[in-house]
């Protein structure tokens, strides 16, 4: 009988140890159209959310706002001087909290030419007083040669400062692609020390640039290789962005496409190491995970997350797991949609649960996340109402 007992016990502490998620309902940030949620940190470890705001069908302007108490938002602070934003959930507008208090606003706009009518420059503006006041919009780049700058990334860098990576058509060979740039802020005079850091790149998929907790800085991109081949790839610096190693790619999917698949990476830590998601359509397709123990030397436990899925999203929790989020191409009926998809991995990077946050009725696309403590997160997309999109969050827990 006290066999019995005891392996009842263990069935139970075995099933004790299995994820559940639990997502509270859809909030709406804004009763006005909008689209390319961000998430981000305030200086005070306060929850920020920034946003397009549609006012009407040709005037958009960037939005955030603020959650003291991670479940609802304060008001929203209008970014003065934004007009020209240009919506696009790849090139996403963002915002950056220094330690110093000051903030960055960083967005689109686009800048057609005879060399490219998709070409685009970033524009930035600054507060000094908790975004009461804004100084006037200025370019990222002030090289002329310069005509296209997007799919930038940005991250508070070890001495408070603010680090960005950009792609760039400026680059030293002829191959097709674009450069990949990096720059940082310098006290109150906003981005400075601009510099090649690899090329070529895809033209027209996300970057994403990560500081760990060793301070060592990460860059993630789809690179272009052997002229046709775009698979992700990896660089880091372990002397804070002064220098970069030689690219290694995180996964040898070797997609060869004449194009873009505008669907970039992104990268996340725990104590077990890095962890990666991504995009690719090779002979293997949708979302795929790995991670590196090794500082991106070797990558490891390559995992499909969705074959139906894009633009991933991750991030980890304090108790090391690792949270994915995507968008899911559906058919209802005869016309297509997308759903917002959730994977739960331990901090082994092991799966433990997959579900969906919105509904075959809801179409839902670009997610994007941030932890709020050990068992939560916030997650943000773009879903339609009607002929419309809007912003949306939800609070996710899992336990």
């Amino acid at each position: 009988m006290k066999y019995f007992i005891v392996l009842v016990l263990v069935i139970h502490c075995i099933g004790c140890t299995q994820p559940v998620i639990k997502a509270g309902p859809a909030v709406q940030i804004d009763n006005m159209p909008g689209q390319c949620p961000y998430l981000t940190k305030d200086e005070n470890g306060n929850t920020a959310i920034s946003w397009v705001r549609m006012i009407n069908d040709s005037t958009s302007a960037f939005c955030y706002a603020i959650s003291k108490d991670g479940r609802s938002f304060g008001a929203p602070v209008v970014i003065p001087g934004s007009g020209n934003i240009q919506p696009h959930g790849e090139n996403l507008p963002k915002i950056i909290f220094k330690p110093s208090h000051e903030i960055i606003a960083l967005w689109g706009a686009a800048n057609p030419n005879p060399k490219n009518k998709y070409s685009g420059l970033i524009f930035y503006v600054q507060s000094f007083d908790e975004g009461k006041s804004w100084t006037a919009p200025k370019t990222l780049v002030t090289d002329t040669a310069s005509y296209d700058q997007r799919y930038y990334d940005i991250a508070l860098l070890p001495n408070g400062e603010a680090g960005i990576i950009w792609l760039d058509n400026r680059k030293t060979v002829t191959k097709e692609g674009s450069g990949l740039y990096f720059a940082t802020t310098n006290g109150k005079n906003g981005f400075e020390n601009a510099r090649l850091i690899s090329q070529p790149c895809c033209q027209c998929c996300r970057t994403d640039l990560f500081v760990d907790k060793k301070e060592n800085v990460h860059v993630l991109y789809r690179g272009i290789i052997q002229d046709s081949i775009r698979d992700m790839v990896h660089i880091v610096s372990t002397n804070k962005g002064q220098s970069f190693s030689a690219p290694e790619r995180i996964s040898n999917d070797n997609w060869v496409i004449s194009g873009c698949p505008h669907t970039g990476p992104a990268l996340t830590e725990n104590a077990d190491g890095l962890h990666f998601a991504w995009f690719t359509g090779g002979k293997k397709h949708g979302c795929f995970y790995t991670r590196s123990t090794d500082n991106g030397a070797t990558f490891i436990m390559q995992d499909s997350v969705s074959a139906a899925g894009s633009h991933p999203q991750l991030t980890s929790l304090t108790n090391g797991n690792v949270v994915i989020v995507w968008d899911e191409s559906m058919t209802i009926g005869n016309k297509p949609g997308k759903k917002i998809g959730i994977q739960v991995r331990n901090k082994e990077g092991r799966s433990e649960l997959r579900t969906y946050l919105t509904d075959d009725n809801t179409l839902a696309s670009y997610p994007v996340l941030s932890p709020l403590n050990e068992h939560t997160s916030i997650v943000a997309y773009t879903a339609k109402s009607g002929d419309k999109p809007f912003v949306s969050y939800q609070l996710v827990d899992i336990k």
